[in-house]
C-alpha cells in the first residue's frame, strides 16, 4: 500500500519554487449534469531532480521508506484522490511551500452558468504542513479527536463481564485528530437557511408518525413487506406494537377458545414523555431550471438524503471543526482567498457576486448548546412529575456501544450537561444494562444499581440512581444486539422502553426514521395527511410548517415491495437498463456501508427480478427490505482530507449537510420544545460512494456560506 505521511519530519525532497502536482482523471459514474474536472502539473523547473516518496506498509509498526530520485523532463504525478482501482497515492503535495493549481473545466451541464473551458492559476500562499500543524494543534486543544484503542484494548472493552475491564481499556487508550477536511466547503447560504427552516417541521412529522401505529404497521409490515425479510426491523415493530398498541390481555386463542391468561409485563411507556434528537441530512443537487442569479445557490437545490432519528452523532465534534475552520479562514484569509474563490465559483457559478445581505464565512454552530438544552428540558420535566423528594440521584443514561471510539463527541454532551445544567450522566452498554438496570414494577421508575466495589477499586456508579432520560447512542444496528433477538440486549431495550423514563428515541421515533417510511412519505398526499388535522393543544404555539418546502426537499424514492406502483417499476427498469448510476439501493440500516451502487446495484436488482413476456417486471420478495432512491449529484469541490492527523489526499470532493433538530413532547401531547439545533457537514472524495464518518468513508467539515 502506498501511504503518505505529511506534516512530519520525513526526508521528503522540497524546493521553494516546486509547484504542487496533481493529475486527476478518474470520473467513476460520471453524471451528465456534472462538470468533469482535471488537475495537472505545471512544472516550470524541468531541469530539477524530482523525487517521489513511497512508503510500503509491511509488518505492523514497521515501514520501509524508499526515496527514488529521477532525472528527467517534466513528470506527471499520480492521482491525489484515492482511486477506485488502486491504493491511496499522493506525491509532492505532502510538503510544499507554495501550491499552484491549473484548473481545466469542461462544461457538461447546459444549465450551469460556466464557460465551456476555463483555465486558472490558483495559489495557496501557505505551506500545507503549517495548516496541518495548526489543525492537529487545534484538535488537541479543543477535543476535536477520536479515541484510538489497540486490538487488545478493544477486546477488553467488549468483555462486558465487569465494568472494570471497560474502564481499564478506556484508561489506556490514546486520542488522535478526528477525520476532518482541512478547510471548509462552500455552501449556498440560501440552501443552508432552508435546511434550518425545515428542522422544526421534520421534528413534528416524526412525532406524529410515532403516534400512528396503523401507518407504521401498514408501511413496514405485511406478508411480503419489510419485516418479512428484515428481522431487525421486525423486532422493533413487534416491540412497538406490544408496548404501545396492545392494551388487552391475551386470554384467547385465534379461534376464540379460552386459554390460560398470560400475565402482562409492567408497562409505563405511555406515561413517559419523549425526546427527539434528529438529524436531517441533505445534499445539493442540480435544479431542473437554469439558475437566474448567483446568490440563489448557483443552480443547485436542497434534497434530503435521510432523516436520522436514533444516535444522530457528531454534534460535539462538528462544533469544534467549525471553530477550526473559522479560525483558519480568518487567520489565513489572504493566503486561502484563491482556494476559497475557486470552490465558490464551482458551487455558485462564475457569474456569482456576493450579496450584501449574506455574511460570508463559517457560521457559529449551536449544537453543543441546543442538544444538552433539550436533554435538560426533558430531565426537568421528568423531575417535576415524578421526583417530589429526591431519594436517589437523578441521572441521564447514555446507552453506548462496547469498544466505542467516538467517545469524545459523546463526552462533550455529557460535560455540557454538567457544566450548564448540573445533570450527571452514566454511560452503559445494552449488554451491561441487563444486570445493572432495574425497573420498579409499581411505579415504572428505572434505576441503575451501584457497582462500585467496597474498596473503590472498580465500578462507576457508587449509589443507586434514578434514570430521567435514556439517550441511545447505540442500538441502531443488529450488531448492537450480539446475544440474538431474544437475548439480553433486546431484553435491556424492552425494559428501558417499558419504564416511565423519557426515551431518546422511543420506538415510534426510531421506526419513523426507517428508509421505508421515508419512501412512503414521498408518495402523493402521505406527508400532507400528517398535518391535515392538528391534534395538538389549542393554546400551543407551533412552528409554521411549509409542506411545499418539505416536499420539495424529497428526492425520488421508490418502493421495491408488494406496494410498488407503476412509477416504482419504471425506476427499476431504468436502473437495470444502463442508468444504474442514477440510483442508490438502500436497506433499512444506519451507519454507512450497506448501500448498493452502480454495477452492484444493477446486479442485485436483476438477481431478484423476473421479466415477463410482455416486458413487465415482477419484483422478488428479497427486495422488500430495500428502497430505490434517486442518486444525488452535489458540486465537486477541491478538498484536502485528513485522517489520523495525516493528509489522506487532495482531490475532488462532495459534501452532505446535516441539520440537527430537537423536540420534547409530554405524555399528554404538549410540545415543550421544538427547534433547529445545529449543523454538521461531512465531506468525502467524489469517487467514494458511502458516506459514514465512523465507518471510515467520510470526514467532518463545515460550510463556508456564500
Amino acid at each position: 500500500m502506498l501511504l503518505q505521511h505529511p506534516g512530519h519530519n520525513h526526508p521528503c525532497w522540497q524546493h521553494p519554487n516546486q509547484h504542487l502536482t496533481i493529475h486527476q482523471s478518474h470520473q467513476p459514474q460520471e453524471h451528465d449534469n456534472h462538470k468533469k474536472t482535471r488537475f495537472y502539473k505545471s512544472n516550470s523547473c524541468s531541469s530539477l531532480k524530482q523525487g517521489t516518496l513511497f512508503v510500503f506498509s509491511t509488518l505492523p509498526f514497521i515501514a520501509l521508506t524508499v526515496l527514488v530520485f529521477i532525472s528527467s523532463s517534466p513528470v506527471t504525478a499520480a492521482a491525489a484522490a484515492p482511486d477506485s482501482s488502486s491504493s491511496q497515492f499522493v506525491s509532492f503535495q505532502t510538503c510544499f511551500n507554495l501550491g499552484k493549481f491549473h484548473k481545466v473545466t469542461t462544461k457538461l451541464d447546459s444549465n450551469r452558468k460556466t464557460s465551456m473551458t476555463t483555465t486558472r492559476s490558483l495559489m495557496m500562499k501557505v505551506p500545507l504542513e503549517k495548516l496541518t500543524t495548526y489543525a492537529n494543534s487545534y484538535a488537541a486543544a479543543h477535543g476535536l479527536q477520536v479515541q484510538v484503542m489497540k486490538k487488545q484494548q478493544i477486546e477488553a472493552a467488549t468483555d462486558s463481564s465487569s465494568s472494570s475491564s471497560v474502564a481499564a481499556a478506556a484508561s489506556s487508550s490514546s486520542y488522535q485528530c478526528a477525520p476532518i477536511s482541512l478547510l471548509p466547503n462552500v455552501f449556498p447560504y440560501s440552501a443552508f437557511a432552508s435546511a434550518q427552516e425545515l428542522a422544526p417541521g421534520f421534528n413534528l412529522l416524526v412525532d406524529r408518525i410515532s403516534q400512528d401505529g396503523e401507518f407504521l404497521i401498514k408501511t413496514l409490515g405485511g406478508e411480503h413487506g419489510v419485516i418479512s425479510k428484515d428481522d431487525y426491523t421486525r423486532k422493533l415493530l413487534e416491540l412497538y406494537t406490544d408496548i404501545y398498541m396492545n392494551d388487552k390481555d391475551e386470554d384467547h386463542d385465534d379461534d376464540g377458545a379460552q386459554k390460560k391468561k398470560k400475565k402482562k409485563k409492567p408497562n409505563f411507556a405511555k406515561e413517559a414523555a419523549v425526546l427527539g434528537i434528529h438529524r436531517s441530512d441533505y445534499m445539493l443537487h442540480p435544479t431542473e431550471e437554469e439558475s437566474e442569479g448567483g446568490s440563489d445557490g448557483g443552480g443547485y437545490g436542497l434534497k434530503q438524503v435521510e432523516l436520522n432519528t436514533i444516535a444522530a452523532s457528531f454534534a460535539g465534534l462538528a462544533v469544534n471543526v467549525a471553530g477550526l475552520h473559522k479560525m483558519l479562514t480568518e487567520r489565513f484569509g489572504y493566503e486561502l482567498k484563491d482556494w476559497l474563490e475557486m470552490n465558490e465559483q464551482i458551487v455558485m457559478g462564475v457569474d456569482y457576486t456576493p450579496s450584501p445581505d449574506v455574511t460570508q464565512g463559517v457560521p457559529i454552530n449551536p449544537a453543543l448548546v441546543n442538544l444538552p438544552k433539550a436533554m435538560s428540558v426533558a430531565h426537568e420535566h421528568y423531575k417535576s412529575r415524578f421526583v417530589a423528594a429526591q431519594e436517589h440521584p437523578v441521572v441521564i443514561l447514555f446507552v453506548v456501544q462496547e469498544g466505542e471510539t467516538n467517545t469524545v463527541d459523546q463526552r462533550m454532551l455529557e460535560f455540557q450537561l454538567w457544566n450548564n445544567h448540573q445533570i450527571p450522566v452514566v454511560r452503559m452498554s445494552l449488554t451491561r444494562a441487563k444486570s445493572q438496570l432495574q425497573m420498579d414494577e409499581d411505579t415504572g421508575a428505572l434505576y441503575i444499581l451501584p457497582d462500585v466495589s467496597e474498596d473503590g477499586s472498580y465500578g462507576s456508579v457508587p449509589l443507586k440512581s434514578e434514570v430521567s432520560v435514556v439517550y441511545f447512542r447505540a442500538g441502531y444496528a443488529p450488531t448492537d444486539y450480539p446475544d440474538g433477538y431474544d437475548g439480553i440486549e433486546w431484553q435491556s431495550r424492552e425494559l428501558m422502553e417499558r419504564s416511565r423514563a423519557t426515551k431518546c428515541p422511543q420506538l415510534g421515533y426510531h421506526l419513523a426514521g426507517t428508509k421505508k417510511v421515508q419512501q412512503e412519505l414521498a408518495r402523493p398526499g402521505v406527508l400532507e395527511r400528517f398535518f391535515e388535522a392538528d391534534g395538538s393543544k389549542s393554546d400551543q404555539v407551533l412552528p409554521t410548517v411549509d409542506l411545499k418546502q418539505m416536499r420539495a426537499a424529497f428526492a425520488g424514492l421508490y418502493s421495491l415491495g408488494e406496494d410498488s406502483v407503476k412509477e416504482d417499476l419504471e425506476a427499476v427498469k431504468e436502473a437495470i437498463s444502463g442508468k444504474e448510476g442514477d440510483y442508490v439501493l438502500k436497506p433499512q440500516r444506519e451507519g454507512g456501508g450497506y448501500n448498493y451502487y452502480g454495477e452492484k446495484l444493477a446486479n442485485k436488482l436483476k438477481e431478484n427480478i423476473t421479466v415477463q413476456d410482455d416486458g413487465s417486471l415482477t419484483l422478488g420478495e428479497d427486495l422488500a427490505e430495500f428502497i430505490l432512491m434517486q442518486r444525488l449529484f452535489p458540486p465537486k469541490q477541491r478538498a484536502i482530507l485528513l485522517r489520523g492527523g495525516l493528509v489522506e489526499g487532495t482531490g475532488d470532493s462532495i459534501s452532505e449537510l446535516g441539520c440537527f433538530g430537537t423536540i420534547v413532547r409530554s405524555h399528554e401531547g404538549e410540545i415543550l420544545q421544538n427547534e433547529y439545533a445545529g449543523f454538521l457537514l461531512r465531506t468525502k472524495f467524489s469517487n467514494v460512494d458511502e458516506g459514514g464518518v465512523a465507518s471510515g468513508f467520510a470526514t467532518l467539515s463545515s460550510p463556508f456560506l456564500c
